[in-house]
């Protein structure tokens, strides 16, 4: 009996050790990484100390141009656009804010854009957590806004965020291959 439990101790044993070095397959960096933006910009950098905290959070994905032609091609005019790549970008907002003289209050939301050749439709939807803009549903919609775009020479690779302060609201600048859309969102700092 004694050998037997050693045998099986034993045999434990070796399949612990073999499942330990049993190399794990990670996936491939995906080709539209993840990135965040925050407002303010140096918010998660702060010290301990400090008390200030992230106003507005935008988590979205960076698809890259890789030569194609970007807004009226790959995305069309007129059709509803996830804002990035992979699932839809989603925003967060600390306390209320203001978009388009709508207020809209602390949570968070996924943004959606509908391009077009003078200015992009920026929409505030309710839903979160959904791949793309397959599934969109306007009834969800928390506020559309037109904002005008403006073109640059050089070209950006890869779609990218940030923000620009103002006086009492915070810009959220949007811009991929020559083309470049500003959102204003007001809010009491």
């Amino acid at each position: 009996m004694k050998k037997l439990s050693l045998c099986l101790m034993l045999a434990l044993f070796g399949f612990a050790v073999n499942a330990q070095t049993t190399p794990i397959k990670f996936p491939a960096i995906d080709p539209s990484p993840m990135d965040a933006v925050y407002y303010p910009l140096n918010a998660v950098k702060v010290k301990k100390e400090d008390t200030s905290m992230p106003i507005i959070k935008v988590v979205y994905s960076r698809p890259m141009k890789k030569g194609r032609e970007i807004f009226g091609v790959l995305e069309q005019f007129d059709k509803v656009w996830r804002l990035g790549a992979n699932e839809n970008t989603e925003i967060s907002f600390a306390k209320s804010v203001t978009i388009g003289g709508k207020r809209i209050k602390a949570g968070t939301y996924s943004l959606f854009a509908i391009p077009n050749k003078d200015k992009w439709t920026i929409i505030v939807n309710k839903q979160t957590d959904r791949w793309g803009a397959f599934n969109y549903d306007q009834a969800k919609d928390v506020v559309r806004v037109d904002v005008p775009i403006t073109r640059f020479e050089k070209v950006l690779e890869a779609f990218s965020m940030t923000f620009t302060e103002a006086a009492d609201e915070a810009n959220l600048v949007m811009a991929w291959d020559t083309t470049q859309a500003i959102l204003p969102i007001q809010f009491k700092k």
